[in-house]
């Protein structure tokens, strides 16, 4: 079955979805042992989370890349998702979806949340001809997420490394096995109308 151009894959079951942040151990690993972010971090910057696992992988480089050594999954409310979703604009103007360049420009200045659709990524890392969400969060998004959202956090650093691992000997087939089963989340019509190029 052909993929759609732009969908957004992840975990989820009837009321969360799993997505992904990669952070510097001085963050990451407080994270991890209390449940919710330290102090450090600053939740009026603008945070980025990634629904889909190989995308975080290319932005981590494997939770490789310096202060993203630590890989996290957030399993979040469906709710507060649906409300990033709802309150979010995309992150460049499409003619056509946007009545002009300067509405939009209003509108993203406006907006606790935006969206990038980017190039999904395989097991080598390169893009695929199809495209997953990133969901940036700030302001009141930032928040609601911080402190209302996040049911459960997991260190999937360990998981990163072994996936890497058979990828690097060549064992793509049991590397595949061990990715995350993501599957289409099921956001309206309705809700991506505004969202989607």
């Amino acid at each position: 079955m052909e993929e759609p151009h732009r969908r957004i894959r992840a975990l989820h079951t009837a009321s969360t979805i799993t997505v992904y942040q990669a952070y510097s151990p001085e963050i990451g690993l407080p994270t991890i042992r209390d449940g919710r972010f330290p102090a450090a971090w600053k939740p009026d910057r603008m945070t980025w989370i990634k629904p889909s696992f190989m995308w975080m992988m290319y932005r981590s480089g494997w939770g490789m890349k310096e202060g993203q050594e630590t890989v996290l999954a957030f399993e979040i409310t469906r709710e507060g998702f649906d409300w990033a979703l709802r309150h979010a604009c995309l992150s460049h103007y499409v003619r056509g979806l946007h009545p002009d360049r300067d509405t939009w420009q209003r509108d993203l200045k406006r907006a606790p949340s935006r969206v990038q659709w980017d190039p999904e990524r395989d097991l080598h890392l390169h893009p695929l001809p199809y495209r997953s969400l990133q969901l940036g969060l700030s302001g009141e998004a930032s928040s609601r997420y911080a402190d209302e959202w996040i049911v459960s956090i997991s260190d999937v650093t360990p998981l990163a490394h072994e996936i890497h691992a058979l990828v690097r000997d060549g064992e793509l087939d049991s590397a595949a096995r061990l990715l995350p089963q993501e599957q289409e989340y099921p956001a309206s019509a309705e809700l991506l109308a505004h969202l989607r190029p």
